[in-house]
């Protein structure tokens, strides 16, 4: 017996019925997701305290507070967000409605990560509801504690008949793929992101991938060291490195590779102490898989700064690597860990044309005190986000879409941009039923003048002219 047929049967029954589609309805789902993060804060800060050593200050800046921020947002704009589209129309349709409707996809799927699990669960979700779907939540096994909460605590906050959250491994995720769903949000490694964009096509299930990729960082030789340095390690060993938009390796000449190098340990050590193992502001590694792996990595290049590890705490020290070559595993894999490279090029050029040899990142960072230096790097490169002499500061702006191109995903979120994504653009047309007479130059026989006359018609006007 499927385990799931019962649950997705409700929800498709319960979107079929209309009750997600009322602005009210919405509105109180939103609510309920906002009294959720009030309520349980504590809660919630203890969990990714045990599940990855995330320290409050973490745990608020980047799970808590922005989630509640998308909540906010979709709450103050949700009946402008959800209006019909009016657009231009031609001399041909000047007397009918043209629009685009915003219509809720039906039953999504949503499937979780672990290195943010509370944001990357809830953001999507406000979407997702803000839409009118029905939602089916699959949060990741990895992140424990959270997995828990979201399980046990958040259904209480929302209408069970439209939203569930279901457990399982991959095992139990390749069986929840094998249903149709109307949309799938997916976010995670390339190399899953294939196995679900598979899944879908054999539906023709739309979706969207936000996935990781090697996030490079260009340091131009006229750079405050330690300016770049203070900047980069913060957002290189944020959440212990295991995050999918942190600068993956530097890019710069070999002499500022020797300025940068003791401004990093500077910083390193202004950060977390001369011991980062005491520092209560350094996460930990998910799990032993993940810190074999990265154990795995320090044996590339030369490790100047950092190095050490201990398996019984899950702990990799905030390193930075040196005569890395590009074909070692760590410039081959995203790092996903505390674990910072330096690779050296001659020039800007030289910098360009290695990021464009490699698969089209999800975040690219240039730090330079010309603009024109950052403008080079932006219009010569491609990569799902651009930050100029700072880290992921565009992710806090739900102003900006978040997504990837090419192999770091497809699709965009974050504000609005999320509510486009859960929803259809229906394009609608409303016609008259009288007043055939109009019609009749489309009608056969035909002939070159109503052609002529028709063409005209159907070019795009800006005109308010009618035909009354």
């Amino acid at each position: 017996m499927d385990s799931f047929e019962d649950t997705l049967r409700q929800l498709r029954e319960a979107f079929n019925s209309g009750q997600t589609r009322p602005v009210e309805f919405r509105a109180a789902q939103l609510q309920g997701l906002g009294s959720f993060l009030r309520d349980n804060k504590q809660q919630l800060q203890e969990a990714l305290a045990q599940d990855l050593g995330k320290s409050t200050f973490e745990s608020e800046v980047s799970e808590i507070a922005i989630s509640q921020a998308e909540v906010d947002l979709a709450l103050r704009n949700l009946k402008s967000w959800m209006k019909d589209e009016k657009v231009s129309k031609n001399l041909a349709t000047q007397l009918d409605s043209a629009f685009i409707r915003k219509e809720p996809f039906g039953v999504v799927l949503i499937i979780v990560p672990w290195n943010y699990p509370l944001n990357l669960t809830l953001v999507p979700l406000v979407g997702a509801i803000a839409a009118g779907n029905c939602v089916v939540l699959k949060p990741s096994e990895t992140s424990k504690a959270i997995e828990k909460i979201l399980a046990e605590v958040l259904p209480r906050y929302l209408d069970q008949s439209c939203f569930a959250v279901v457990l399982g491994g991959p095992q139990e995720t390749g069986q929840l793929l094998e249903h149709r769903f109307d949309y799938i949000f997916f976010t995670g490694n390339p190399y899953v992101g294939k196995i679900v964009m598979a899944a879908a096509a054999k539906h023709l299930t739309p979706i969207t991938l936000e996935l990781g990729g090697k996030n490079p960082c260009y340091v131009d030789d006229d750079c405050d060291p330690q300016t770049v340095a203070n900047r980069v390690a913060w957002f290189r060993y944020f959440n212990a490195g295991q995050t999918c938009v942190a600068p993956d390796y530097i890019l710069c000449s070999q002499e500022m590779q020797e300025r940068l190098v003791p401004a990093l340990q500077n910083a390193i050590t202004r950060f977390y102490g001369d011991n980062p193992q005491t520092s209560p502001s350094l996460g930990r590694i998910i799990n032993q898989k993940h810190f074999k792996r990265l154990q795995g990595l320090l044996g590339c290049g030369r490790v100047v700064i950092g190095g050490q590890s201990d398996e019984s705490n899950l702990y990799i020290a905030p390193t930075v690597l040196v005569d890395v070559q590009e074909t070692e595993p760590v410039m081959q894999e995203e790092i996903f860990g505390p674990i910072l490279p330096v690779v050296t090029v001659k020039n800007l050029d030289e910098a360009i044309d290695f990021i464009n040899r490699r698969e089209k990142p999800l975040a690219l960072y240039a730090f330079s005190q010309k603009s024109q230096v950052i403008k080079q790097v932006l219009d010569r490169t491609s990569s799902g986000g651009f930050c100029g002499n700072d880290g992921f500061m565009h992710l806090t702006l739900s102003s900006l879409p978040f997504g990837g191109v090419g192999s770091s995903g497809m699709g965009r979120y974050h504000g609005k941009f999320s509510f486009d994504t859960f929803s259809n653009q229906r394009a609608c047309l409303l016609r008259s039923p009288g007043m055939e007479k109009i019609n009749d130059l489309r009608y056969p026989p035909y002939s070159s003048r109503n052609l002529r006359v028709l063409l005209m018609a159907m070019e795009e006007r800006s005109c308010s002219c009618t035909l009354l």
